[in-house]
């Protein structure tokens, strides 16, 4: 029980040291922006290995954060061969696909209403699919390789991405677009000069939810049919072993790929939509 104590301790001088740098006057400076969030990560992660000791939990129930971070260090050549299956080859070849493919229809549901009509309502309908039965069927349709898991992951990212671009579309006023009209500016000049550039900030929100569904997307289907590598296959052997260590190794690389995926996207989009009041602070 001593170590529970000292975690209790540690949480509350951890709270208190949060708290007064978040409401002191450097509250808006870089380090106590970035500091904040990292004493509450470390203290999280020091709480969790003092209470897992402390009460001797047993690994099948939750191994603590030295014993992960000691098997992800033995077994990097497995988890950077499933990182390569499962996120470059499956998430990030499906993301492309899906996320081109919406910004197509968006432009041709934009230039045709019938499409926006038509295909919206659709697309919620499918959006609201449960994925754990379409990969079944779609693992099926395309093989237990990769070519399966981008497939997944196009039908997960298409409709948010579509639905997205389509409304950035329509952000512009009557007035503005009237205006434009009253230029001479043909619907492409118009589209690419005004309506797209005014759309990019829904279209970077679009990217960016897209980001974790297709990681999500492409683990998920790796559950019904996968060659021996991949996060998700990895995942669902190592729970039938009962190594819980490596299912929380597979977890972490997959929520640090899923991090940094996602602050690559924000931070383009910082440089793309600099002019936006979100983005100007």
């Amino acid at each position: 029980m001593t170590l529970v104590l000292l975690a209790l301790i540690l949480w509350i001088a951890a709270w208190w040291l949060n708290v007064r740098l978040a409401n002191s006057g450097l509250s808006h400076t870089q380090a106590v922006r970035f500091g904040v969030p990292l004493i509450f990560g470390l203290t999280i992660l020091v709480v969790w290995e003092l209470v897992v000791r402390g009460l001797a939990v047993p690994l099948v129930i939750l191994p603590p954060p030295s014993q992960i971070v000691a098997r992800i260090a033995s077994e990097v050549p497995t988890l950077w061969a499933d990182f390569v299956q499962t996120f470059v080859k499956g998430a990030l070849s499906g993301y492309v696909i899906g996320c081109v493919s919406a910004f197509v229809v968006a432009i041709l549901a934009d230039r045709f209403d019938f499409l926006r009509r038509g295909l919206l309502p659709v697309g919620n309908f499918i959006a609201a699919l449960p994925i754990i039965g379409t990969a079944p069927i779609l693992v099926m349709w395309f093989g237990f390789d990769w070519q399966s898991k981008a497939a997944v992951v196009v039908v997960m990212v298409f409709f948010p991405m579509l639905v997205n671009t389509v409304a950035g579309l329509q952000e512009t006023t009557a007035m503005q677009r009237d205006l434009m009209r009253t230029y001479g500016a043909s619907y492409w000049a118009s589209l690419m000069k005004l309506r797209l550039p005014a759309a990019m900030p829904f279209i970077f929100n679009g990217l960016k939810i897209s980001t974790t569904l297709a990681l999500i997307g492409a683990i998920v289907a790796e559950f019904f049919g996968s060659p021996i590598v991949g996060m998700g296959f990895r995942i669902s052997t190592s729970v039938g072993q009962l190594a819980l260590d490596m299912v929380w190794a597979e977890i972490v690389v997959a929520a640090l790929a899923g991090s940094a995926f996602y602050g690559v996207v924000a931070a383009i989009e910082k440089g793309v939509t600099f002019w936006h009041p979100s983005q100007r602070g």
